[in-house]
């Protein structure tokens, strides 16, 4: 079983050489930091890669597996979340919910992609009623959303292929049971990544 400083190490091989990190990094600063073997800031340079162009769904796998080996639960979920993303696309959008009193919810949900209510996209079913699907939420930038709080969302529908049809600015509904639970406006539809792999052999 490899330890998470082989699998860092790994992940950092499949990086192009002249990549670039969101806040400036280069690769070769990433391998220093291997080298004085600062692990947590070295799975925290690779995130901020992975802000920039895409990079295959092995490097996100191999950050899961060494974020989970480093007992950093919350930190392998969005790992696992982003090569989920590379499969099946990027769907973000701009949620709020219906306060207290007006919706079905009376407190905040986990944002690290526990809930999974159904939505309605603008699809009809062939009776004209509107059809409904399941996606799961994670909230960017903050822990929770409660009632009457709005946030940017990335949703991983079970059934991708369906909301290909969606372009930023159109509004979809979320349900928690039959009531609307709030309103989200779509802010980027993207497809899934199609990136050559690199090998993943550590370069020195």
């Amino acid at each position: 079983m490899d330890d998470a400083f082989t699998l860092l190490s790994r992940a950092t091989g499949l990086l192009p050489r002249g990549a670039r990190s969101g806040i400036g990094a280069t690769v070769e600063e990433v391998r220093d930091f291997e080298r004085r073997q600062e692990w947590e800031f070295v799975l925290e340079l690779l995130l901020d890669f992975g802000n920039g162009p895409p990079v295959p769904g092995a490097y996100w796998s191999l950050l899961e597996t060494a974020a989970r080996r480093l007992m950093l639960e919350r930190t392998a979920r969005w790992c696992a979340w982003r090569e989920g993303e590379t499969r099946h696309g990027v769907f973000r959008a701009e949620l709020t919910l219906l306060p207290a009193g007006e919706g079905r919810r009376v407190t905040a949900f986990q944002g690290d992609g526990w809930l999974r209510p159904v939505w309605d996209i603008g699809l009809r079913t062939a009776g004209g009623e509107p059809e409904m699907f399941v996606a799961v939420v994670w909230v960017e930038g903050a822990a929770t959303l409660g009632p009457g709080e709005s946030a940017p969302v990335r949703l991983a529908p079970l059934s991708p292929g369906r909301w290909r049809h969606l372009v930023p600015g159109a509004v979809l509904t979320l349900h928690e049971g039959r009531p609307v639970g709030g309103t989200a406006t779509v802010l980027e539809v993207a497809p899934p990544a199609v990136i050559p792999v690199r090998s993943t052999r550590p370069s020195g």
